[in-house]
């Protein structure tokens, strides 16, 4: 990942409603949730809502999938993985047992 691309993923997840939504989609991966859904979640119009999905799918942080007839959003965990390693990449000068804790708390990932 470059700067770039971090920082497009940062500013969507700068706005309370894309933070709070990305992390709904994280848990509940792998089967995610219809748009409907989470405009309901969001308190949003649907037009209000749409726009920020829009912003979160820009920056790749939302995968969109039909399935029947219903509209699926997932979080793209590819790309939170890519963040994560982006800023820790250099993390401790390479003292590992200083970064453990992290790690250990990521393991689910």
């Amino acid at each position: 990942m470059e700067v770039p691309d971090a920082l497009s993923i940062l500013s969507a997840l700068g706005h309370p409603t894309r933070l709070a939504t990305f992390r709904l989609l994280v848990r509940h991966e792998p089967d995610g949730l219809s748009t409907g859904d989470l405009v309901e979640a969001s308190g949003l119009s649907q037009s209000t809502f749409s726009t920020h999905l829009a912003v979160m799918a820009k920056a790749g942080l939302v995968i969109s999938e039909k399935r029947g007839r219903h509209q699926i959003q997932r979080a793209n965990l590819d790309a939170l993985r890519a963040l994560m390693l982006f800023l820790a990449r250099d993390c401790c000068q390479g003292r590992t047992e200083v970064c453990e804790p992290l790690l250990s708390a990521l393991a689910c990932c």
